[in-house]
């Protein structure tokens, strides 16, 4: 009794806050309630939570937590249930293409937000794919397209297959960072040839969608495609390389630099899930260390969860981006910094080990959501990533220095070049080489029992861990 009366941190009943609201927008989708007195029963919860920050009242900060999110998720389910007229007819649909377009050998394929059916606005993204007709579109384009809807699936409201592309609005001042982009990719191609260039841009600007098709595929065996698309890992290694180079002469100069790449670099790759997610870890980790301050990992991953879910509820709804990155982030924030603890702990940290083990941290916690995903397992993965992963960062400084090189003297670009394709090059043939392995990808599918199996270990093994080491959580920080 002791036990449940004692007191605790409110920051644990502020954790438990957030982790009642992403397990209740995560339930909105099956149970809708909407009347304003959940509202007025979740405000009391937390009242009564904070006004007695004992354990026993993290009961009552979950509750209070779930309520909201139950009635936030309601909410815009119940917008989404105004597509249902449209699916299995023919329409018109207007809306902003959200992200890059995709081609891949079955087609084009993009998705559509801010969208409108017949004119009739609706909540939510569509799914589109049809012919090559599409592969004109970019990022922000206003489209017109038509065809037969058919039923959502994941975080999308509704797909449509084989769409007709009718019109397309450009205004280059709607994404200005699209259009640095752009400028930025042409002037790497201008000094290193491709894939290499490709390759690069996908490290440096978090552009996948350019990749060769074969090399792509390989990437994904080797386990190595999150270091080609916009996400936390990019995001890291900027935030870490400003503050490192920075901090020596002003705390404060290393602040503003890292938050304005990471304000710059989120407009340039686009807010995906993971890039969203990312960007308000930086930003928290950046004034936690500004001010002496750190967040226990715990306490970060809910509120940032927390956060996601209630700005667009379908991240908990079966988007597996968002799955992965949160999942990733947790082996980044809470596996890593154990595993280098109980292996590491005698020897200075280094960049290199560092990023070795959060990689492996990494794939440990993504490999059963990607198996009961899509039934397959690489297994050459960690492998990969030891080969590889060290040598990302110098890849993104060389490809930045062509850039510029293919920027400022055209001429010259492929000398200045030259270093950067030539590690861009032995990065590719290594992957190629990798991904020829005969046991490189085993098919493995997971069950939901499986997946809770397999975190269980990974959560008994931490423990005990912890209890070895007796590391202490708080010291973790994603920008050190």
């Amino acid at each position: 009794m002791y036990w449940l009366m004692a007191r605790v941190h409110p920051t644990w009943h502020f954790t438990a806050v957030c982790m009642g609201i992403v397990v209740g927008v995560a339930a909105a989708q099956w149970l809708t309630v909407s009347y304003y007195g959940v509202l007025f029963i979740a405000g009391l919860a937390l009242l009564l939570s904070f006004a007695q920050p004992r354990r026993m009242m993290l009961v009552a900060a979950i509750v209070a937590g779930a309520l909201l999110g139950v009635y936030r998720g309601s909410v815009i389910h119940g917008q989404g249930d105004t597509m249902a007229p449209y699916i299995g007819g023919v329409v018109t649909v207007q809306g902003m293409v959200a992200g890059d377009v995709s081609e891949a050998a079955r087609g084009v394929s993009l998705k559509l937000k801010d969208v409108q059916v017949d004119k009739q606005h609706v909540s939510g993204e569509i799914w589109i794919s049809g012919g090559e007709q599409l592969a004109v579109l970019k990022r922000s384009d206003t489209t017109t397209v038509k065809g037969r809807l058919s039923p959502g699936f994941g975080t999308f409201i509704a797909t449509m297959p084989r769409a007709q592309l009718v019109r397309v609005e450009r205004e280059a001042s709607r994404d200005p960072a699209l259009l640095v982009r752009d400028t930025a990719s042409e002037a790497v191609r201008t000094s290193i040839a491709e894939p290499a260039a490709s390759l690069g841009i996908g490290y440096l600007l978090g552009q996948k969608s350019a990749l060769p098709m074969d090399l792509n595929n390989d990437l994904v065996v080797v386990g190595l495609t999150h270091i080609v698309v916009a996400s936390g890992y990019n995001l890291m290694v900027l935030v870490r390389f400003a503050r490192r180079l920075f901090a020596p002469i002003s705390k404060y100069l290393a602040v503003m630099s890292s938050g304005l790449m990471v304000a710059g670099f989120i407009m340039v790759a686009g807010a995906s899930p993971s890039m969203v997610r990312a960007g308000i870890v930086a930003a928290l980790g950046l004034w936690a260390w500004y001010h002496g301050r750190k967040f226990h990992p715990v306490t970060l991953i809910m509120f940032v969860a927390a956060i996601t879910v209630l700005i667009n509820p379908y991240y908990a709804w079966g988007d597996l981006g968002w799955q992965l990155s949160f999942a990733a982030f947790i082996g980044v924030m809470i596996v890593a910094p154990l595993l280098y603890a109980y292996f590491l702990s005698d020897r200075p940290k280094s960049t290199v080990s560092q990023l070795l083990i959060e990689a492996v941290a990494a794939q440990a916690m993504t490999a059963p959501i990607i198996m009961m995903a899509f039934g397959q397992f690489s297994a050459i993965a960690i492998v990969g990533n030891l080969i590889v992963l060290p040598f990302v960062p110098l890849a993104m400084v060389l490809v930045a220095v062509a850039g510029v090189g293919g920027w400022l003297v055209p001429a010259m670009g492929h000398v200045v070049g030259w270093p950067a394709e030539t590690l861009l090059n032995t990065m590719i043939a290594v992957i190629h080489r990798l991904a020829e392995v005969e046991w490189a990808q085993v098919p493995v599918t997971l069950n939901g029992w499986g997946v809770i199996a397999w975190y269980a270990l990974i959560a008994t093994a931490c423990w005990y861990i912890k209890y070895k080491t007796k590391y202490q959580l708080y010291q973790a920080s994603i920008v050190e």
